[in-house]
């Protein structure tokens, strides 16, 4: 979630115009966040076509996600050094070489491995430097609207992404979807134009620590994708590593004082849980309908749509809720609805898919609800000067448990590890796994919200 708290506003000779720059931020946001989801629904799709498992053809989803996640901290720390307007044309054209090269090369899938990591490298340039171009360039007056514009557009985005990707792989193949960023260069000109020619500043990135922990994040994935003893000990002992390291820097690409304050690590480790539910269903749910439905990409696509349109007309809900009851209610609600979705999918997958659909709507604002909680009681944890950092990492654990989600869940299914019926309600024998895998995913959830609970609920987190 886009939130002006995550960079304090510098003073800027610089105030751009809302009426003329809204649209293209806008317009920049929206292809940028896109890509998150867009190719969700083609997976069954693409595993049919390089006839790989459901952890192979996992990596589309999480190598793009484990450079979006590392990629938005270093951007937004590189913005702090070097020109805005360079690194936002950078970011772009590097998301594009990204997308060129899949098209291209679509027929060999380690390259459009390759491809969607550099995607992902640079589409985390947008959201990050967007997000500091707000905060630097627009009057205090404007500030709050933009954000609220830009917290819709990323929410839209990502409800759109299925149903997008679904019909261009139907209409056309999956392949064509490496083409959707590149209307993202028609922008380059408006912010060459627009955004001033900063001066260097001083200080550094911790480009090593970000190697560190990128490399530990890939290694212990491969591990839940393909479990190899080599693989987790390299994992481990570059986050030993990594730990050691920020240490000893000077400016570490995680601060190590942000981990001694017990609230904001059980924010973390809180968050972890839950995003790493929420995106394990957003990975399964495709195979699952392509799978026992026999549904296409666009079908599957507009299965998934109705909840994820209704996590845009919710989120603000949830958000006005927060500032007028607290974020503990907000999280309650969120938790039994998150919750109560699950079961009901365990035991409807044998029933029409629109009851399918319909308990997806429930999970779906379930999760906005508990996003827009439980970030803002993350933050009421941190000091003024802790804010940027410590929800820059907060952030990057919600993109890491995505990705570790995706990885566990496809190993899951690849080896059928839970194929035998636990729900008495579910009767379709090729549904045990399926509906198995949601009853864990809804014991996570209640484990997330214990957890919660125990750390936060005798604290009244209210937002000021």
């Amino acid at each position: 979630m886009l939130d002006a708290s995550s960079h304090s506003p510098a003073p800027s000779g610089v105030s751009l115009d809302l009426r003329k720059t809204a649209p293209w931020i806008i317009f920049i946001i929206f292809f940028g966040v896109l890509n998150e989801t867009v190719f969700n629904v083609s997976t069954p799709s693409i595993a049919a076509q390089y006839h790989l498992t459901p952890s192979g053809v996992s990596w589309v989803v999480t190598i793009f996600i484990i450079f979006f996640g590392i990629g938005s901290v270093i951007y937004g720390k590189l913005s702090d050094v070097y020109s805005l307007k360079k690194l936002i044309v950078i970011g772009i054209i590097v998301y594009n070489v990204g997308s060129i090269l899949g098209i291209i090369c679509q027929a060999w899938y380690p390259a459009v491995i390759a491809a969607r990591a550099i995607q992902g490298a640079g589409a985390s340039a947008i959201p990050a430097l967007i997000m500091v171009v707000v905060a630097k360039y627009f009057s205090p007056a404007d500030r709050g609207k933009v954000f609220g514009i830009l917290n819709s557009t990323v929410a839209f985005a990502i409800g759109i992404g299925p149903v997008l990707g679904g019909f261009i792989s139907a209409a056309y193949h999956w392949s064509f979807l490496f083409l959707i960023p590149l209307f993202t260069l028609i922008s380059i000109p408006f912010f060459r134009k627009v955004l001033p020619d900063d001066e260097l500043r001083g200080g550094k990135v911790d480009i090593p620590g970000a190697a560190m922990i990128g490399l530990s994040i890939a290694s212990l994935v491969l591990f839940c994708t393909n479990p190899t003893w080599y693989y987790f000990v390299i994992g481990a002992a570059l986050l030993i590593g990594f730990i050691v390291h920020i240490r000893k820097v000077d400016q570490p690409f995680i601060e190590p004082s942000l981990l001694a304050n017990r609230l904001f690590r059980s924010g973390l480790i809180v968050g972890f849980i839950l995003n790493c539910t929420v995106m394990s269903i957003m990975f399964v749910m495709p195979l699952l309908l392509s799978d026992l439905k026999g549904l296409n990409t666009s079908a599957i696509g507009w299965i998934l749509f109705p909840g994820a349109i209704s996590a845009v007309v919710f989120g603000p809900i949830g958000g006005g809720l927060a500032d007028k009851r607290g974020n503990n209610i907000v999280i309650a609600i969120g938790v039994t609805l998150l919750a109560c979705s699950l079961i009901m999918l365990s035991s409807l997958l044998g029933m029409n898919v629109w009851f399918i659909s319909g308990a997806m709507v429930f999970t779906y604002i379930g999760f906005s609800f508990i996003q827009t909680a439980l970030a803002n009681s993350v933050s009421l944890t941190l000091n003024m000067e802790q804010t940027g950092v410590g929800m820059g990492l907060f952030n990057l654990v919600g993109f890491i448990s995505g990705a570790v989600g995706a990885a566990a869940v496809a190993r899951v299914l690849d080896k059928k590890l839970m194929n035998f019926p636990v729900n008495p309600l579910m009767h379709e024998v090729g549904g045990y796994l399926y509906s198995n895998l949601l009853l864990v995913c809804t014991v996570a959830v209640a484990i997330g919200g214990t957890l919660f609970f125990r750390s936060y609920g005798r604290m009244k987190f209210k937002t000021q």
